[in-house]
C-alpha cells in the first residue's frame, strides 16, 4: 500500500450511510451486517497461527478446491526469514506456510486447476526478482518471471511492481502492474506475453494504480474488471485490452483494492473501510460496514490500522482483498499492520 497515495485521496472520500444492516449492538462480538439475501455474521480474527508465526501486514486471499485458505502478508524487513504465505483449513486451523524467498513482497495470490492439478500464481510486488511466480499448492516453484521484455519496459527507470492476476478463458492470465507503470499485461497459457494495455493517466482506458483485476464473466461477453484505485473507479476492458466502461470517480467505489465474482455478484473490498457487493447491472446491492463517521476516524492519520483495540465488530479498517468460498461465505483480508482476517458467514 502506497501511504502517500492513500493520504492524497483520503480528503476526498465521500460520506456514506451508517453501518448497513446491523442486527446487533456494535459492542457484540459477531454482529450480522448486510441486507436481505446478503446477510453475514462477522467472525473477526479468523484463523489460528502457531506461536512462532505472526502476521506482518496481511494482503490477499485465495481458496483451493478443498476449501483451504491461502493468505499472503507483506513481511517486515526487521523480521526477515518468515514465510510469506500462511495456509489454513476451512475451520481456521493452521496447515502450513511457505515463501521465505518472497519475504517483503507478498501481495497478490490466485489459484486455479490446470489439467488435474491446482497451481498458485503470486504477484510479489516489492521483491527485486521473481515478480510473478507459479507454484504448486505446497509452494514448490514451477516458474518465476521478472521484468517484462517489451517496449513499454525498455527504459530501466520504468517501474514494474505487479499487484494482482486474473485468469483468461483461453488458459492465459493478466497481470496488473498496480505499483509500477500502470499497465495491464496479457499472457498466454504458456506464459508468453501477448498484449500490453492501459498505462498511466486519468482518461477512460488509462489507470492510476490498477491494483486489482478479475475476469468478469457475468455479461454476454467476458471482460476484465480493473480496480483503478487512485482514480477511485472500476473500469472494464475487453480481453483484447479495449476499454468498455468506467464508473464515475469516487461515486460507485471509494478506493477499490480488488474484485471477485460469484454468480451475478461482484465483490469489491474497498480500502476505505467497507466491502461492496454489486449486482449484474453493476449497481450496489450493499456496502458492508459502511459508516461515514467510522471511515473518518480510520482515515485520520491512519493510526487505527496499528491499534487493534480500536477495531469494532461489524466494521472494517482497510479491506485489501476478499474471496468467496463454495458456500457463499466471504473471507476478508485487511491492510493492517498486525493482520486481520474476517470470515463473513452467510446467514441470510
Amino acid at each position: 500500500m502506497n501511504r502517500r497515495e492513500f493520504l492524497a485521496t483520503a480528503a476526498t472520500v465521500s460520506a456514506g450511510p451508517t453501518l448497513l444492516g446491523m442486527t446487533r449492538k456494535a459492542d457484540e462480538k459477531k454482529p450480522v451486517i448486510g441486507v436481505e439475501g446478503h446477510k453475514y455474521e462477522c467472525q473477526h480474527n479468523w484463523g489460528e497461527l502457531p506461536g512462532e508465526l505472526e502476521w506482518q501486514t496481511t494482503h490477499n486471499v485465495a481458496l483451493d478446491a478443498a476449501g483451504h485458505v491461502y493468505i499472503t502478508h507483506q513481511g517486515l524487513a526487521k523480521k526477515k526469514g518468515m514465510d510469506t504465505v500462511f495456509v489454513f483449513d476451512p475451520k481456521g486451523k493452521f496447515v502450513r506456510s511457505f515463501g521465505k524467498d518472497w519475504h517483503g513482497g507478498g501481495h497478490g495470490i490466485e489459484i486455479r486447476k490446470e489439467g488435474g492439478e491446482e497451481f498458485i500464481y503470486f504477484c510479489n510486488t516489492w521483491t527485486a526478482t521473481k515478480k510473478v511466480v507459479k507454484t504448486n499448492l505446497k509452494g514448490e516453484e514451477v516458474w518465476a518471471k521478472g521484468r517484462p521484455e517489451c517496449k513499454e519496459y525498455e527504459n530501466t527507470k520504468t517501474a514494474y511492481n505487479p499487484t494482482n492476476i486474473n485468469w483468461l478463458p483461453d488458459g492465459g492470465f493478466t497481470v496488473g502492474d498496480g505499483y509500477g507503470a500502470n499497465y495491464l499485461l496479457n499472457y498466454d497459457k504458456d506464459g508468453k506475453l501477448t498484449k500490453v494495455f492501459a498505462g498511466g493517466g486519468t482518461d477512460k482506458g488509462k489507470c492510476r494504480t490498477p491494483h486489482g483485476n478479475w475476469l468478469d464473466a457475468r455479461g454476454d461477453k467476458p471482460a476484465i474488471v480493473v480496480c483503478d484505485r487512485a482514480n477511485a473507479r472500476l473500469q472494464w476492458f475487453s480481453l483484447a485490452g479495449e476499454v468498455l466502461e468506467a464508473t464515475e470517480g469516487g461515486k460507485t467505489v471509494l478506493f477499490p483494492a480488488h474484485a471477485k465474482t460469484r454468480g451475478d455478484v461482484l465483490l469489491v473490498p474497498d480500502l476505505h473501510a467497507r466491502v461492496s457487493l454489486f449486482g449484474k447491472d453493476n449497481k450496489p446491492i450493499v456496502h458492508l460496514g459502511d459508516d461515514a463517521e467510522w471511515r473518518k476516524k480510520v482515515l485520520d492519520g491512519f493510526k487505527v490500522r496499528t491499534q487493534p483495540k480500536e477495531w469494532l465488530p461489524g466494521k472494517f479498517v482497510h479491506p485489501h482483498d476478499a474471496a468467496f468460498d463454495k458456500d457463499g461465505n466471504i473471507f476478508v483480508v485487511e491492510w493492517v499492520s498486525t493482520g486481520r482476517v474476517t470470515l463473513l458467514k452467510k446467514v441470510g
